[in-house]
């Protein structure tokens, strides 16, 4: 590899025995002779002569030699760019100035005006290569039987756009529609039924194009004869059948799609001349007969059809039929019917043996056969598909397998098993069925009575009886899905072609064979799987009559509407190429704008042509902006912008009628920059930008009023020092340079001063965009060492300073008592009216809000104190989680005093000294009070639960918030979901842990949030409309390093109560609120403008964890039922938290139990786990966390569980001679042992122990599975001793087992009943969320609406 002059890397070939170098040529196609420029790449020897490369350029893009020229594409290059290279010069490239070892960029051009020639690919060039070409899903063209070296080209999307060389036109896949193009290439290959679609004429008064299905047809036909492209779209002809676009994605069957459109077309065709087509083409005749082997009278009826369907594989055999031949003479076989499935003869009035078959009577013009490929097996309930192996004949005599039975008793048809003398048939109802036949019939005639006449008319009409084919209908895949495509015959030359949509390509006869199925040793070493599953589908034959075989109407014989329908179509076509063409030499690219009137960034996108000068384009952005009413056009210009880093690079000063295409260096799909159009007020003058300038936001600090103003837009050099600097900014904001200090934000919480006059704005770390705060002041704060400057805290006050909108409770009645108390002895801050703030340093001299609030909290101290052993004690209280349990302390006027001077106001008092830390409270956050707040039901709940991490402060842009223990909220919330259902200890994640690191106040007593960051200023604001009456809203600006903890003491005088009894909840998009409560947090993740709601409510104590409580009812259809949510502390035994939940229980949820008729388990998911013992200990037995679950199950009995040795585990009986499952029944071990589980199974059942059969369910619980799978899917009888050993893995409480008796049969069922079986099983299964795997998608039905869109009726399918 070596470096071109634009510092890339070019590949330098080996070099030949002579050393000869090689030279990298990139011609680039800039003709619009294609929708795309191709972009070719050739590596020739030095030597090589430019006529040798204009040919060798030919071949490659496939125009005519001497069709174009071509010039050089080197901006550097010395030769004139506009100055054709010679193409009949003999002299070398090398001669030429082409440089070896780098690349030499040519465009290929118009010549003299005209566009290149395309070079026309002769038919017989590609016979030789479609020998060995594998028809199937096909590989991107050019790959196919090449045996040239490997070229480098850029692959070109010209290819998919130009016609295909065989002169045919492909159909797009608009996704799964590969079944519907293939049915409409063998129609429109179908001389007989395109001649007769374009003698149709369509009536626009009578109805919407649009809807008209023929007429849609019509132009497709007629585009895909005329058309240019390689592929068409078929939408229209899609949206004519009422379908919409996700039809597009429903695979159907091709022979039931043939089937409805048919019908479908018949219907539109009534009172037409063509309203008998399909069955003029289509149509044959069969009778179903049954003769009486015991006096030879024989019922039957006359059906038609318009396809015959062959089976693959008989009924119960694993031998496939060989061929059509042998398929079609199985169709005609009849059966004998005796025994139980004896015929009632009318004649005979008694049932007797009898011959069951069909005979053919007319086969149509148009022979459909399809192959039945899908079948279902009753074994394993799966749709399954048959790749055996079925030839099919080019020409097929189908004379053998008409029906010339003559009607006489001593006369037997040949299709009639070659049974003899047994009687005549009755021929009076024949011959009177078929008084109206049509004279096209093929078939017999039997418009006679005389036998002799009628079999000597089917005798010369079965000479004729020979048919051609000319379609296959090709599936590729198995019975899920897969793909279609076509093999059709063009009775125009003979010549078979693949028609796979877009792809239109030549093939032969041995690829035919290759869809004969089965496997075959000739498919090479990989491609037999493949092929194996790529097998016909579908025949279409013709019979060969010269006297009815059409050939397709030549251009002058179309009808006057076909005409006007061929000449609309090129000229829309012609329309979209311009466009097209137009699309090609457009520039788009992202245009911005800040509004001068509004003050906001629009964005827009700028779509221009290539040509149109930049005078132009702002005259087009400028109306694209919407600024005719807010600048006059002259005070607007385009500039280039980096958006990404706010950065003007330059403007474009002179180059007004410079075209767009060379501003923005050519028409490219996306471009690294922007543009801006900047405006300016009529007295201003653009300021001019030069290609590297930096631009350079300059904010003024003053420090006597502590603010900081807007930004100065300033350019400087990276080459500049920070004196010449500072000179700068000096003229623009008329401030003296040698007092001025410049601090430079190189990126968040990164304040650099810069001190070194010397050093350039580079070295000191200047981009294309950056931000500068510059005071200059005469005060001594300048003296002062940066970091302990007024300066740098305000500065970093400023970078660190959010604004927040905090929604405050309503005034409930039962809460203004206690907000009235709590506000007086707060005194004047609890007053909405005056905003607070308070300012680390010494500069805040007036008497503070902590101040204030110290006072007021002193007074809470004492009574606190008195009431915290009553509180303490008081755990049947406390614990309540509901929203009435909360809130029972605060709008109860008599318990004012009690709960206002209970412990949990202690926590989160102001700068209240505490000696003993153990007594700290932190708030755990609850996605029940969630709920209840916001009266949600509690499937919410569990959605909520479920749904979102309750231990950090939810980050907008999902980015890793930095916590106090050195995580990030992602690792965190990663590590709570993998670790939920371990039972591993996490201590960041309750209540008690948090306490020690989430305390609010050091070891001084002095909180933590006021040691470091103080700033906090609050407003009133007045809130948008709809945001409720009587809510209030304060604005608040705070350091979003202030802790949760400290900003709920900043809230309190607001809310009236103490911060042990509110919450705070943080909105998000769509109004969703979630809690956050990690009081040790900072508020680094909210950002401006982030909406708080704050509400009344109790936290929790210390130690205590909120839990979830669900009852298990395991022969239910919906085993997990939520109860309540409740409150359980470390040190609390199972038997303590029993007793607390029976009160709630019974006022909740009507369950009055005692406390031994229910126990708690262990829940994972919808899983019941360990069976928890009354004396067991949360924390020290039971690892508890926040939102944890637990299942309350109802005992029929005693307690059975008494140590954790025990193993309970829940079993169920299977009956297979009555497909049925018994109920759940638990079992308790006392070890692992198989052996014990069976005795026990043996001992509930009644089964002998030797005939006991186990198996464990899969899962989730209840282990759903279908009765009709449960029998032979399930691992029967493991051959294991142990159950905690592979494959049960059964180590804990819960797990399902089911079992059975060997020696019991299973039923026998018939179709009919497993059928129904089938679909209760289904339903009950879905009802109940599990998979049903027998069934493995829903399939929509295929349906061609007549008269438009169909109704979304949920009761369509």
């Amino acid at each position: 590899m070596v470096p071109s002059e634009e510092n890339q890397l070019v590949p330098k070939e080996a070099e030949c025995a002579a050393e000869e170098p090689r030279v990298l040529c990139i011609i680039q196609d800039t003709t619009n002779c294609r929708t795309v420029s191709e972009r070719v790449t050739l590596n020739l020897p030095a030597s090589t002569p430019l006529r040798r490369l204009f040919a060798d350029v030919a071949a490659k893009v496939g125009y005519v030699n001497g069709s174009f020229d071509l010039v050089w594409g080197n901006g550097d290059s010395a030769t004139d760019t506009q100055t054709p290279i010679d193409q009949n010069s003999d002299k070398t490239i090398l001669d030429a100035g082409f440089e070896p070892g780098k690349k030499n960029f040519l465009h290929l051009t118009d010549k003299d005006g005209e566009q290149p020639h395309v070079m026309q690919e002769e038919s017989g060039t590609t016979e030789d290569g479609a020998q060995e070409r594998f028809i199937g899903p096909l590989p991107r063209e050019g790959s196919i039987g090449c045996t040239h070296d490997y070229v480098s080209q850029s692959y070109s999307y010209s290819s998919v756009l130009s016609k295909s060389e065989t002169g045919y036109v492909g159909l797009v896949n608009q996704a799964m529609t590969c079944y519907l193009n293939s049915l409409l290439q063998t129609l429109f290959m179908t001389p007989e039924f395109r001649n007769a679609l374009y003698k149709w004429e369509f009536e626009e008064s009578e109805e919407d194009p649009e809807r008209s299905i023929p007429y849609q047809l019509q132009r497709l036909f007629v585009l895909l004869q005329t058309s240019k492209k390689r592929a068409i779209e078929t939408t229209d002809v899609t949206r004519s059948f009422g379908w919409d676009s996700s039809e597009a994605w429903q695979q159907h069957d091709v022979q039931e799609l043939c089937r409805v459109m048919f019908d479908a077309l018949e219907q539109k065709w009534k009172q037409t001349e063509q309203a008998d087509l399909i069955n003029q083409l289509y149509q044959g005749k069969l009778k179903d007969y049954v003769r009486c082997l015991e006096c030879g009278y024989e019922g039957w009826r006359i059906d038609t059809y318009l396809d015959i369907p062959l089976v693959i594989r008989p009924y119960g055999s694993s031998q496939a039929f060989a061929s059509v031949e042998e398929a079609l003479h199985a169709f005609i076989q009849p059966e004998i019917l005796d025994g139980p499935n004896q015929y009632f003869c009318e004649r005979c009035k008694k049932k007797c043996d009898a011959r069951k078959g069909l005979r053919f009577l007319h086969f149509p013009y148009l022979l459909t056969l399809q192959l039945k490929r899908f079948d279902f097996d009753y074994t394993t309930m799966h749709r399954i598909k048959l790749n055996d192996r079925m030839t099919f004949p080019e020409e097929l005599d189908m004379s053998v397998f008409i029906d010339v039975e003559d009607e006489s008793p001593q006369t037997e048809s040949c299709t009639d098993s070659g049974a003899e003398n047994e009687g005549s048939c009755h021929s009076d109802q024949m011959s009177n069925d078929f008084s109206n036949d049509d004279g096209v019939d093929e078939g017999i005639c039997l418009e006679s009575n005389s036998a002799a006449e009628r079999i000597s008319k089917a005798g010369s009409e079965k000479s004729s009886l020979l048919y051609e084919l000319f379609s296959v209908m090709v599936h590729s895949g198995s019975a899920a899905g897969g793909h279609y495509y076509a093999c059709i015959k063009s009775f125009s030359d003979d010549q078979w072609y693949s028609f796979n949509d877009q792809h239109v390509s030549k093939i032969t006869q041995e690829d035919i064979k290759k869809t004969y199925g089965g496997s075959s040793g000739s498919r090479g070493y990989y491609s037999s799987a493949f092929a194996s599953s790529t097998n016909a589908y579908m025949l279409i034959y013709r019979l060969k009559d010269p006297s009815r075989n059409a050939k397709f109407l030549e251009a002058h014989e179309y009808p006057e509407h076909i005409k006007q329908l061929v000449q609309k179509e090129r000229e829309l076509e012609e329309q979209e190429k311009r466009q097209r063409e137009i699309e090609r030499n457009t520039c788009k690219i992202k245009l911005f704008c800040m509004h001068p009137t509004k003050q906001i960034m629009m964005e827009n996108k700028l779509e221009v042509h290539k040509d149109r000068t930049l005078k132009e384009a702002v005259e087009i952005a400028y109306k694209l902006m919407d600024l005719e009413e807010a600048v006059p056009l002259s005070c607007c210009r385009l500039v280039k912008y980096d958006e990404f880093h706010d950065y003007l690079e330059r403007s474009y000063e002179g180059e007004e009628d410079t075209p767009m295409g060379l501003l923005l260096g050519g028409v490219k799909s996306t471009y690294m920059f922007d543009l801006l159009l900047e405006t300016r007020r009529p007295d201003q003058v653009f300021q001019c930008y030069k290609p590297g300038e930096v631009m350079v936001k300059v904010h003024v600090v003053d420090l006597k009023t502590e603010s900081v103003a807007p930004p100065i837009s300033v350019r400087a050099y990276l080459n500049q020092t920070v004196s010449e600097f500072k000179q700068l900014i000096s003229k623009a904001t008329h401030l003296p340079a040698e007092t001025m200090r410049v601090v430079l934000e190189r990126c968040y919480n990164d304040l650099r001063l810069l001190n070194v006059s010397s050093k350039t704005l580079k070295a000191e770390g200047f981009f294309r965009s950056n931000k500068v705060f510059i005071e200059s002041s005469e005060s001594l704060d300048r003296h002062v060492t940066y970091t302990d400057s007024q300066l740098w805290k305000l500065l970093d006050r400023h970078a660190n300073t959010i604004r927040l909108y905090v929604s405050l409770p309503e005034q409930a009645p039962g809460s203004q008592l206690r907000r009235a108390l709590y506000q007086k002895s707060a005194g004047a801050a609890g007053n909405l009216e005056e905003p607070c703030e308070r300012v680390k340093g010494p500069v805040g001299n007036m008497k503070s809000v902590e101040a204030i609030l110290e006072e007021s909290t002193e007074k809470l101290k004492s009574l606190s104190l008195q009431q915290q052993q009553q509180q303490e004690g008081d755990n049947g209280d406390s614990s309540k989680s509901t929203e009435a349990s909360d809130f029972e302390n605060i709008e109860s006027p008599l318990n004012e005093i009690d709960s206002s001077a209970s412990a949990e106001n202690r926590e989160l008092d102001n700068q209240i000294q505490i000696s003993d830390a153990e007594n700290l409270q932190s708030e755990e956050r609850s996605d029940s009070d969630v709920n209840n707040d916001r009266s949600t039901s509690s499937v919410d709940s569990d959605i909520l639960s479920s749904s979102h991490s309750s231990d950090t402060l939810c980050n907008v842009d999902n980015a890793p918030l930095p916590l106090a223990n050195g995580l990030d909220s992602h690792s965190i919330t990663s590590s709570r979901r993998s670790k939920a259902h371990q039972g591993k200890k996490e201590t960041w994640d309750t209540a008690e842990e948090d306490s020690g690191t989430d305390s609010e106040y050091d070891e001084s007593g002095k909180s933590r949030g006021e040691a470091q960051y103080m700033y906090f200023k609050s407003e009133p604001y007045t809130a948008e409309e709809g945001s409720g009456e009587g809510q209030k809203w304060l604005m608040v600006h705070v350091d979003k390093r202030i802790t949760l903890s400290a900003f709920k003491q900043h809230l309190e005088p607001f809310v009236g109560v103490p911060s042990s009894h509110f919450k705070v909840f943080r909105v998000y998009a769509s109004n969703q609120e979630f809690e956050s409560v990690r009081l040790n947090e900072t508020l680094s993740s909210f950002s401006d403008d982030n909406k708080i709601t704050i509400r009344l409510g109790r936290a929790l104590k210390k130690g205590e964890y909120r839990v979830k409580v669900y009852q298990l009812l395991v022969n239910e259809p919906e085993p997990c039922k939520f109860l309540l949510d409740a409150v359980f502390a470390k040190g609390m035994t199972v038997r303590q938290s029993k007793e607390e939940l029976l009160p709630q229980l019974r006022e909740q949820c009507g369950l009055d139990l005692t406390i031994d008729r229910f126990r708690l388990r262990k829940k994972t998911w919808k899983n019941p786990g360990t069976v928890f013992l009354d004396y067991h200990i949360y924390e020290e037995d039971i690892n508890i966390s926040s939102n944890w679950e637990v299942f309350l199950e109802i005992l029929d009995g005693v307690e059975k569980m008494k140590s954790m040795s025990q193993l309970a585990v829940l079993s169920r009986r299977w009956r297979p001679s009555e497909m049925k499952l018994d109920s759940f029944q638990e079992v308790v071990l006392e070890s692992s042992s198989v052996e014990e589980l069976k005795e026990k199974l043996s001992e509930i059942s009644g089964i002998p122990l030797e005939n006991i059969e186990f198996a464990k369910g899969r899962g989730t619980f209840p282990c759903d599975i279908s009765i009709l799978e449960i029998h032979q899917d399930l691992d029967w009888n493991p051959k294991v001793s142990t159950l905690n050993v592979w494959p049960l893995y059964i180590c804990d409480d819960g797990a399902v087992i089911f079992y059975r008796d060997k020696t019991e049969e299973l039923m026998e069922l018939t179709d009919e009943q497993r059928n129904e079986l089938m679909k209760k099983e289904s339903s009950r299964l879905q009802k109940t969320g599990h998979r049903v795997t027998y069934s493995p998608r829903k399939e929509k039905a295929l349906k061609i609406y007549l008269d438009g869109a169909p109704n979304k009726d949920l009761t369509q399918d």
